[in-house]
């Protein structure tokens, strides 16, 4: 039964500890609807922004399928959003288990998370599909297929946990033996400090309703240091045309860079991503419009976008021992 009202809606978000949870739960919070946030950690920021906190066991656990049933049943949970990959997967892997229980999962085209899941194969999905866009990509442990530097990368992971820039022999040798089945190299495209995040949403169609840009650069751990809203225009083609290909749903991240001549795609993350609570404060709120759209039946359209820059920092969250007196 639809709800018509955000401040009746409960919503859980997972891995609340962490940059993309936490994100998640602050822009909710802004709604006015109850948010519960899990996490496997005993003190963690995600008590900062959640109306209720509760410990989860490790999404590999055995119980860990179990212990979310329960939870949406003992909460009346409306929709859970997944604030960690290895959540996503095995949401999507259990999908029709977990819709059982009556909430939402805010979860991207089933077949699209499966095919991000390698990004070889995701590559060659795109290349068979016609798009000329990709970064040309291979798995042969060829040292002089590309120039100098060139990436070696994780054929499954995220962010850019794991990438190497190769600009020497010495660096190819080290990696060359998990090439193909655990890596893939790549063409090295622009630079660090042109690298472009641009987030869609997509409705049940996959027609494109809203989206954002942003210039950016990354931190050590690969997630938005830094930002500045970029015009839209300039990706609205490809975001169409990626669209047409692989029938995104929701809430969708791309990534871009420029060759000097045209925009390269470097990945795809079908989900909310670590800018989140970057892009609400400019106007666009992707937890909101999820709630909107698929919990309330309302058309998403696309919102005005303040401009400006972004610069994150680190905060300290303070917890003080109980004193008896």
């Amino acid at each position: 039964m639809m709800k018509d009202n955000i401040s009746n809606l409960t919503v859980l978000v997972s891995g609340a500890s962490g940059i993309v949870g936490y994100g998640i739960v602050r822009n909710l919070k802004r709604l006015g609807c109850k948010v519960i946030g899990t996490t496997v950690y005993d003190v963690s920021p995600a008590d900062c922004f959640s109306d209720i906190v509760i410990k989860a066991p490790y999404t590999s656990d055995e119980s860990y399928f179990e212990w979310l049933r329960d939870i949406i049943k003992e909460y009346h949970i409306d929709m859970i959003i997944p604030g960690i990959e290895i959540d996503m997967n095995f949401w999507n892997k259990n999908r029709d288990l977990i819709e059982k229980t009556g909430t939402f999962l805010l979860l991207n085209n089933s077949e699209l998370i499966d095919l991000c899941l390698d990004k070889w194969l995701f590559y060659c999905k795109l290349k068979d599909s016609g798009f000329k866009n990709c970064i040309d990509s291979s798995l042969d442990a060829d040292y002089n297929r590309y120039d100098k530097p060139f990436i070696i990368k994780p054929r499954c992971g995220f962010g850019s946990k794991g990438l190497i820039k190769v600009d020497s022999l010495e660096v190819f040798e080290q990696n060359k033996e998990r090439v193909g089945k655990e890596l893939m190299i790549q063409q090295y495209v622009g630079t660090d400090d042109e690298e472009y995040t641009v987030s869609g949403f997509f409705d049940g169609d996959s027609k494109l309703r809203a989206m954002i840009s942003m210039k950016r650069k990354l931190s050590a751990s690969g997630y938005t240091d830094y930002a500045r809203i970029a015009d839209n225009d300039q990706f609205v083609d490809l975001i169409n045309e990626l669209a047409i290909c692989l029938k995104p749903i929701g809430p969708t991240n791309f990534q871009f860079r420029h060759d000097g001549i045209e925009w390269r795609l470097l990945e795809i993350n079908p989900r909310i991503s670590s800018s989140t609570s970057i892009k609400a404060a400019f106007g666009y709120n992707e937890a909101e419009m999820a709630i909107r759209y698929f919990l309330l039946g309302q058309e998403i359209s696309q919102p005005e976008i303040k401009r400006g820059t972004a610069i994150r920092y680190t905060e300290d969250y303070i917890i003080y021992d109980s004193v008896d007196i």
